[in-house]
């Protein structure tokens, strides 16, 4: 039978009470001197401990040693010090409850009105190294129960948890005449369970991971018997734990930024923090990026890190709706390319190499992209973004001409985001959907040349320049909503396909942006005339369209204005000849194919190449179809849904 509920303990909350005793245990002794100034402007009763009794005391202020108000010592090496009923008692009376007064005066508790503290830096200590029995001693056991106690309390007691928190409570005291309201003790209550409870989230964590890594060497840690001390226990970095049916998993999130929505513009509150106290893997240098900039963002820039990780070549990748528009590494532009791609007589460094494909990928779906570069940002990379319509690019670092270029796209409103090259990846990945908690190792597979060596069609080499565009393939679709399938071509994506239920369809799809992708080379294309006035992404539309030529009446009147000289279709003959003229595209997919059908339809758009995870039962039937048409294909042993 389950316990009974408790009931509230009746009281009176006071709207404002007077702050007359505080009680004070900081570690974090940041800007204590306002706080001593705050406790003699009000001639505040100070209670203290240790070196923070010293300080206060060497500010001017009158205090109270805690031992000396207990009339108990601090003992066990300062294990215990206000663990105490005259502490305690003093913090959770109840105020105006009659039975609570005569049991304090009886006991001769004083009521504690401010209880400020901080806490020992416990997840500092496991950030530096230190061994089991160093981190265990900065879990702080008194300071969570006073700023708990206080917290639940707030309708008499008010806890201060955070320097930055000083200044509010000045304004407080003097609006309120040497009071704290209830509304701003309910707040800080907020701020102080939060804190406490992040707080022993860490601690949950790291004792999880011990007993994990314990578990998984076979021992435990051991008191040496010549020194009394324990020894470390050896990192297993890959060590995760996996917890019991019924079992709770903490994770907390730091409110870091405020954002003006979620996906959508009902959707509030949003915002972004770090995970289990950790920080952000990357800074804001300028705008103000949304939920959907920053979902691409992050998603980005892991595609780009491991494809430079992965190839030893800058990568850089743009990105629409959590999915990559295109991707591409930094390899040299043919003199055709840097004419398709608008480029000509530009600066191009392999940096802006790099962003130039990935955006000429599909440069339609490319249109207010965010963009992300796996190496610092150069003047021609820069200038090469001021043009395009985009919303925002992260890259590790920028040269300061390049940082000054960027800010001023969007009348300075362009989203900059400075990305932390040595943040450590969370080992695993949350989120909620409809009330449900789902929690999964993080996709740490690194896709790289050796995934390639099991090949196994009649035609059995892979170039070198196709190891990469195989790579490329990979590790993209890696960030690509699933089913996916990616092709790709000297050093670039032409075609990715996102979200589609059936794999042939999703080929089908990335195969059309192909077949779009090459066309844009033919000579009708490039030598299209279009008026002066006629803007960039205008053009690129317009290109597209020609392609397709499946206009309604009403809107090839429209597109035939954009230029001085209509052009002729491009007819079905001239775009199946020009296509033919293509053998050396690649194709990855994220799961095996099931059936041969999509190898039938990649022969179409000059596909050579294949790599996947295989593991279907029509394996056979794939790997004949491949020899027929004279491909190499490879299985990888690695699936990549992303979801």
């Amino acid at each position: 039978m389950a316990p009974p509920i408790l009931q509230s303990v009746q009281g009176s909350i006071q709207d404002v009470v007077p702050l007359k005793t505080a009680l004070v245990s900081v570690y974090d002794k940041s800007n204590i001197e306002l706080l001593g100034n705050i406790f003699k402007k009000f001639n505040v009763r100070v209670m203290s401990t240790g070196g923070t009794a010293k300080k206060l005391r060497d500010l001017g202020c009158k205090v109270e040693d805690v031992g000396d108000y207990t009339q108990s010592p601090e003992i066990l090496d300062g294990r215990v010090k206000s663990l105490h009923p005259r502490v305690h008692g003093g913090i959770l009376a109840a105020r105006g409850n009659r039975k609570h007064e005569e049991e304090m005066q009886k006991h001769g508790i004083v009521a504690i009105d401010l209880v400020v503290g901080n806490l020992y830096p416990f997840a500092d200590a496991v950030k530096s190294g230190g061994d089991f029995n160093s981190c265990i001693e900065n879990i702080d056991i008194g300071g969570p129960c006073m700023i708990r106690s206080s917290a639940k309390n707030s309708a008499g007691a008010c806890s201060v948890t955070d320097p930055a928190q000083y200044e509010s409570l000045l304004q407080e005291l003097v609006t309120n005449n040497g009071g704290t309201t209830y509304q701003f003790r309910k707040t800080l209550a907020v701020a102080a369970f939060s804190l406490t409870a992040t707080y022993d989230a860490a601690i949950s964590r790291y004792f999880v991971e011990q007993a994990t890594k314990e578990s998984l060497k076979g021992s435990s840690p051991r008191a040496s018997t010549q020194t009394g001390k324990s020894e470390a226990v050896p990192m297993v970095t890959d060590a995760v734990a996996k917890p019991a049916a019924g079992e709770p998993k903490s994770v907390t999130f730091d409110c870091t930024q405020i954002l003006k929505y979620g996906c959508n513009p009902h959707q509030n509150p949003a915002f972004i923090g770090g995970v289990n106290g950790a920080a952000m893997p990357f800074k804001i240098l300028n705008g103000t990026p949304g939920y959907v900039n920053l979902l691409d963002a992050i998603n980005s820039w892991q595609l780009v890190f491991e494809l430079q990780r992965a190839t030893g070549l800058p990568a850089s990748a743009s990105f629409k709706h959590v999915s990559p528009a295109g991707a591409a590494l930094g390899v040299p532009l043919t003199e055709e390319e840097a004419q398709v791609f608008e480029v000509v007589g530009k600066e191009l460094t392999p940096a802006a190499w790099a962003y130039v494909r990935a955006r000429n990928a599909d440069p339609l779906c490319s249109f207010g992209d965010f963009a992300a570069l796996s190496c610092e940002v150069d003047v021609a990379t820069a200038k090469i973004l001021k043009i395009e319509v985009s919303d925002g690019i992260i890259a590790p670092s920028y040269s300061p001409d390049a940082l000054a270029i960027l800010k001023e796209k969007k009348n300075g409103a362009f989203v900059i985001l400075e990305a932390n090259p040595n943040f450590e990846t969370p080992k695993e990945e949350y989120r909620t959907i409809g009330g449900v908690g789902f929690v999964q190792r993080r996709n740490y597979a690194l896709f790289r040349e050796d995934r390639l060596q099991e090949i196994v069609t009649k035609n059995n080499y892979f170039p070198p320049a196709i190891i990469n565009d195989l790579i490329l393939n990979s590790i993209t679709i890696k960030y690509t909503q699933s089913n996916s399938v990616g092709y790709s071509r000297g050093g670039m994506m032409v075609g990715v396909g996102a979200g589609q239920q059936s794999r042939v369809d999703c080929v089908k799809l990335a195969g059309r942006k192909v077949q779009t992708f090459l066309l844009r080379s033919h000579p009708k294309v490039m030598n299209l005339k279009f008026k002066r006035t006629v803007k960039r992404q205008q053009r690129v539309n317009a290109r597209v369209r020609y392609i397709e030529g499946d206009f309604t009446d009403i809107e090839k009147k429209q597109w035939e204005q954009l230029f001085d000289m209509v052009p002729s279709p491009l007819t079905e003959q001239e775009k199946t000849t020009h296509l033919k003229k293509t053998n050396d595209v690649s194709v990855s997919s994220d799961a095996f194919f099931p059936f041969r059908d999509s190898i039938d339809y990649a022969s179409k758009i000059g596909v050579k190449y294949v790599a996947q995870p295989g593991g279907s039962v029509a394996d056979q039937d794939v790997i004949e179809a491949c020899d027929e048409y004279g491909m190499a294909m490879a299985f990888t042993k690695l699936r990549l849904f992303h979801h």
